[in-house]
């Protein structure tokens, strides 16, 4: 839908009924309106065309009778002055010729066309361009500044008022003027009706635009935080695993020459990490791709909990490190999204315990849940020997960063630093109190 059918949509409060249907559906409204979007667009594109065929319209309907017919005189017109062809022509001109400045100086073309009409009527001359004059302010109402809007009523009153008083005395003064004042009104009250529904269109038609702006923000924002969701679980998945697998690996390659069968029990330690690696990838990338010509659907399990947490302390453990995991307080009454970001920011904290201390450290975790915070504390010995260990928030890298960002999601901070006495600390802290509602941290 185009702005413009927004627009026009938007312009009516009310649902249209049936017969307004059948007649917007009429080949000739039909027409209609193909006519009038095409006139619009060519008076854009060429305005000075409308004005001229306006002048034309008022020069045939108007100026041509007064010079054809110049020589009869009636009833009605015998109390007036009759001029020369001439002199009808050049009143006619300055009546008529000041249109083609109608919508760009309406002030001016009613400014000329008023003193004209004064001159005219002075002169005791009756002409049928007079016309031109309502023409004028209709115009003025429609294209000029509002404010002029009472002087130029009160200007175009007085030149009828000076009408009325030299019209034949057969005509009452007092209807004359009732009948011309009410020429002021019409011309008045349409260029306002015009004004007013072509300031509505415009102000619908600056809303669907906004309208359209912020949908088209609203995607990409969408689109954002999901490519930020799915790295930071991809992050979480591979980045875990890896680490893992690593070492495992360098551990099974320095036992085969001791120990072979420590050796092969790390080769099935990885191929268990591997596996559950590449299930965990499947079922996140099943979930994302599009299944419109899939014969089935991906297998899906249960996003990680804090159950999930001894079997992830296990696979820490077989990799070589020692984790000690306390729990305090009710943990399974904890929210399913808490649950899981609570599980993600303790992989990660392990998975950096076991990539930077190495497999000869010993890990202390604790989790507590009291009535309004989750506390996790992960604690390392550290390093057998000394590692570089991020100490700056510049050199912070995608997992702190992620955890921070899925603690944030629960109005919770994450710190991490060197710990008293060596290793390294991670503390997340996690606010309950604003879960009511609240879906999953995924």
């Amino acid at each position: 839908m185009s702005i413009d059918d927004t627009a026009r949509a938007g312009a009516s409060s009310a649902p249209p009924s049936d017969e307004a249907d059948l007649l917007w559906s009429h080949p000739v409204a039909d027409w209609l309106s193909r006519f009038g979007r095409r006139l619009k667009q060519g008076d854009r594109n060429r305005p000075w065309i409308l004005d001229a065929a306006v002048i034309a319209a008022v020069v045939l309907m108007f100026c041509v009778p007064d010079l054809v017919h110049g020589g009869e005189r009636h009833r009605f017109d015998a109390s007036f002055t009759r001029l020369p062809w001439p002199g009808v022509l050049a009143l006619q001109a300055g009546l008529v010729l000041p249109l083609l400045w109608r919508r760009r100086r309406p002030s001016l073309a009613f400014a000329v066309i008023a003193a004209v009409f004064y001159l005219q009527w002075f002169l005791g001359v009756w002409l049928r361009a007079d016309v031109a004059l309502m023409i004028a302010l209709y115009s003025l109402v429609l294209h000029g500044p509002l404010r002029r809007l009472p002087v130029a009523c009160a200007v175009t009153a007085g030149a009828l008022g000076l009408v009325a008083v030299r019209l034949p005395s057969e005509v009452s003064v007092l209807d004359a003027l009732f009948f011309l004042l009410s020429t002021i009104t019409a011309a008045v009250a349409l260029g306002l009706a015009v004004r007013i529904r072509r300031a509505q269109l415009a102000g619908l038609r600056d809303r669907a635009t906004r309208l359209e702006i912020e949908r088209d923000q609203r995607s990409k924002l969408a689109a954002a935080a999901e490519r930020t969701r799915v790295a930071r679980e991809m992050h979480d998945i591979i980045g875990h695993n890896l680490s893992v697998i690593i070492t495992l690996a360098d551990g099974g390659a320095y036992a085969t020459d001791l120990a072979p069968e420590r050796g092969k029990q790390a080769l099935l330690l990885i191929g268990d990490t591997g596996r559950q690696a590449l299930g965990e990838l499947r079922r996140m990338l099943g979930v994302l791709r599009e299944q419109t010509q899939a014969p089935h659907t991906p297998e899906l399990s249960p996003q990680p909990g804090i159950a999930d947490i001894d079997a992830l302390c296990g696979r820490i453990r077989a990799a070589g490190p020692q984790v000690v995991y306390r729990t305090v307080g009710e943990l399974d009454t904890l929210d399913r999204g808490v649950q899981l970001t609570v599980y993600r920011i303790v992989q990660e904290a392990l998975t950096n315990a076991l990539k930077h201390a190495g497999h000869d450290t010993r890990v202390d975790l604790t989790v507590t849940v009291d009535d309004a915070e989750t506390h996790i504390d992960v604690r390392d010995t550290g390093p057998a020997r000394a590692t570089a260990r991020p100490e700056a928030p510049h050199d912070e890298g995608h997992g702190l960063a992620g955890m921070r960002e899925r603690a944030a999601l629960y109005n919770g901070t994450v710190t991490a630093g060197p710990a008293p006495g060596g290793g390294w600390a991670v503390r997340a802290t996690l606010d309950l109190t604003p879960l009511t509602g609240t879906g999953d941290a995924a």
